[in-house]
């Protein structure tokens, strides 16, 4: 096991359950990183030098990436332990994988489609609850914050939660990704092995769901 940049890296010929690998804390890139200048290299070059063994390269990859992908995994999952451990597990995949990785698509594209991916089978085997604190809070009118107020949205903000649940997992990630973290439609197609016009439906039909199921609130 290498210690590299506050996480732990396996050897690419190690087993695929090999533990010890976690995501680094966000202030922990590493001394090495900072020094040779990696922190200012695009996705690319640091993909392609993290796939010749280059461990500091990886963990500027992983520190850039991991709180977009944290969030992404939680407002999916709707549980933080779970989120953690698919976005880990996400990291650990990409790493054994790097040597193979063409660029083809961008890092942070196959990064998203990875933690997708594996939130979808967990979802797909049981859809845990969403708690309030995955979504957005929907935006006051004005700057009021009476106790009414406050009653109302966090109200909304139950009601969009358990919405969001009530939707097919194909069509919340795409929500999500759309939504939420504001990808394009080829993006999304990217992420989740499908088209565009698919991504296009799915989105039609979560966005006309939560329309009628937030009625009552706008």
């Amino acid at each position: 096991m290498q210690k590299q940049g506050g996480f732990s890296l396996p050897r690419r010929t190690a087993e695929p359950r090999e533990r010890g690998f976690a995501a680094p804390a966000p202030a922990a890139v590493g001394p090495g990183a900072a020094r040779s200048g990696l922190t200012v290299l695009d996705d690319r070059l640091l993909a392609v030098r993290a796939g010749e063994g280059d461990d500091d390269a990886f963990a500027v990859l992983v520190r850039r990436h991991s709180g977009q992908l944290l969030a992404l995994a939680h407002q999916l999952l709707g549980n933080r332990t779970d989120a953690e451990d698919a976005v880990q597990e996400a990291f650990l995949s990409a790493w054994r994988r790097l040597p193979e990785f063409r660029g083809d698509a961008a890092f942070r594209t196959w990064m998203y489609r990875i933690v997708t991916n594996r939130c979808l089978n967990t979802l797909r085997g049981g859809a845990p609850a969403l708690p309030l604190e995955s979504v957005p809070e929907p935006a006051t009118r004005n700057g009021h914050n009476a106790p009414e107020r406050a009653a109302v949205s966090h109200a909304a903000t139950a009601a969009l939660a358990e919405a969001l649940h009530a939707l097919p997992p194909d069509q919340r990630a795409c929500w999500v990704l759309r939504e939420l973290h504001g990808l394009h439609y080829a993006e999304i197609a990217e992420v989740t092995g499908t088209t565009e016009q698919t991504v296009r439906g799915r989105l039609f039909r979560a966005r006309r769901s939560l329309t009628e199921e937030m009625g009552p609130w706008r």
